[in-house]
């Protein structure tokens, strides 16, 4: 397995399941009803907000590995479309395990030597740094993804501590 198939690999386990962690995206919504999607805790993200987050870098990723200009911004990388019944919900969890095979086919056909170039501006890095770090981003998230949904469905105890002192009364 050369490292595009690795990358590759590693990116679709974080969506979709097989990675150390035994935690991945798909698994962890699938039971998130579009309510629990959209309901706020405190000043959190929303589990809508960071399901479209993390895909909408997958997007901005995709687009350059298709050899467009890289044009998103991070300004606009919270602002999704409105999420207002389960339909709604489904189209984008559809379109996030769409983009993400997508994105994973992309990897792989890269040639290894484009591993190493830089990736839209210096500023940015590799294209390496840049996959990679899309990997990462997903964990991260993923994690905020997962304890968000424990709280939420933990809402009728009576606090839940997010920091030492600072409480959500649920």
């Amino acid at each position: 397995m050369n490292v595009q198939q690795q990358i590759a690999k590693q990116f679709r386990d974080v969506h979709f399941g097989g990675n150390w962690t035994a935690v991945n995206l798909k698994d962890v919504v699938a039971d998130v009803t579009w309510e629990e999607a959209t309901t706020k805790v405190g000043s959190l993200n929303t589990i809508v907000t960071l399901v479209y987050h993390t895909a909408y870098y997958v997007g901005a990723v995709t687009q350059v590995l298709r050899g467009e200009p890289l044009t998103a911004k991070d300004k606009y990388s919270f602002d999704h479309p409105p999420i207002q019944s389960a339909e709604d919900w489904q189209i984008l969890l559809q379109k996030t395990w769409t983009d993400a095979e997508e994105f994973a086919r992309m990897i792989e056909k890269l040639p290894a030597d484009k591993l190493g170039e830089t990736f839209a501006d210096e500023k940015y890095g590799s294209y390496y740094r840049n996959l990679t770090g899309i990997i990462e981003h997903m964990h991260y998230h993923l994690g905020q993804i997962a304890i968000i949904k424990k709280m939420i469905r933990e809402k009728n105890t009576t606090e839940v501590q997010l920091d030492e002192g600072q409480f959500i009364n649920s």
